[in-house]
């Protein structure tokens, strides 16, 4: 077979399309998953130098999960070339294993993260680095589990080339059904930052508006692609272009609205407007208050009298133990004051008879 312009003529025929200059798609769409491999290994290096700079003790927590998405948008500019890559035993397990499990590792990141900023928003203790972290990898291994599954009982373990044997219509089937765990998990971040602009603390919105924004977007890409991918009247020789220019896409999604927005809070200081007042996470949350020394004895006999006489209860919302009774007399009664008499002496010297 001759080789393509652009290609060596030793080339193995299913890499012709990393040069072939007569498919342009397949180079543009390496360059730019090459370009965005680089730039997702830049900020992972400015990810461990920013770790001694950042200041806010919640945003450091959120690193180790953040290296994590990282790793993921990575995978997912790194698996574009095996959908440019032609078909075959090799890159067909990739490609069903691979897809489904790198964006079920970027969207569990995100989630643990909105659960976090739904816990920061409202004033609430954060979770720990150690629990977002789990969350995200819990998260991410039941695509892990379905994948896998689905790979032992298609392949029938051996059959490597069953991929390239199926019809296009089924393979594509297949390859969208097993993608319902993360089409899941991409509706939960979103619908989960939606909450975040529910909080009292203004700070931790942008986050959520940083993944609210990702999420929504990639939901856009997603339909987009599914929605080709199944019409049938698109010829099957299109569908690696579709994949590809998919996972490129929402990589450079994941890169421009979240990574490149997050790294630019990482350096901020602490704002004092994201928290509630110093040690409240330490205060009791229901304080009661009470005035003076109450003798329990004595309160308790006049309750219990006061339930005989009246059935009428007053809410006090500051009393110590009991509830204050309406103790307001039927009748009045009224005591005399005793009066001094008028001496009959006042007037003997001059004096006026006022009595006082």
């Amino acid at each position: 077979m001759t080789a393509p312009g652009g290609c060596r003529s030793d080339l193995e025929s299913r890499y012709h399309r990393l040069c072939d200059l007569a498919e342009g798609w397949g180079i543009a769409l390496e360059t730019l998953a090459a370009v965005g491999a680089v730039a997702t290994v830049a900020f992972m290096f400015a990810l461990l130098i920013l770790i001694s700079k950042v200041q806010d003790s919640n945003r450091r927590k959120m690193l180790p999960t953040q290296f994590l998405f990282l790793l993921g948008v990575l995978g997912v500019f790194g698996l574009t070339f095996a959908f440019i890559i032609k078909l075959d035993w090799a890159t067909g397990p990739t490609r069903f294993f691979l897809f489904g499990v790198l964006f079920a590792i970027c969207f569990s990141c995100l989630l643990a993260h909105t659960f976090n900023l739904n816990k920061l928003v409202r004033g609430r203790k954060p979770l720990s680095w150690l629990v977002i972290l789990s969350l995200a990898l819990g998260f991410s291994l039941v695509q892990d589990v379905i994948a896998v599954e689905y790979l032992v009982l298609t392949m029938n373990r051996t059959n490597t080339a069953i991929f390239s044997e199926l019809p296009a219509s089924r393979r594509n089937e297949d390859f969208v059904m097993l993608l319902i765990y993360v089409l899941f998990l991409m509706a939960l971040t979103f619908f989960s930052s939606l909450f975040v602009f529910c909080g009292s603390f203004r700070g931790w919105k942008r986050h959520g508006a940083h993944i609210c924004c990702t999420s929504f977007l990639s939901i856009a890409v997603w339909v987009a692609w599914i929605v080709l991918l199944l019409i049938p009247d698109i010829g099957s020789e299109w569908d690696d272009t579709i994949l590809c220019t998919a996972l490129v896409a929402n990589g450079w999604v994941f890169l421009a609205f979240y990574v490149f927005p997050e790294f630019l809070r990482l350096p901020r200081q602490q704002s004092p407007t994201d928290y509630p007042v110093e040690d409240a996470f330490c205060k009791p949350q229901l304080m009661k208050q009470s005035y003076g020394v109450e003798n329990r004895a004595y309160s308790q006999e006049e309750i219990t009298q006061g339930l005989e006489e009246t059935g009428d209860t007053l809410y006090a919302p500051y009393s110590t133990h009991f509830q204050l009774q309406d103790r307001t007399p039927k009748k009045e009664f009224s005591i005399p004051r005793a009066h001094a008499p008028t001496s009959p002496y006042n007037n003997y010297e001059g004096r006026k008879g006022d009595s006082s």
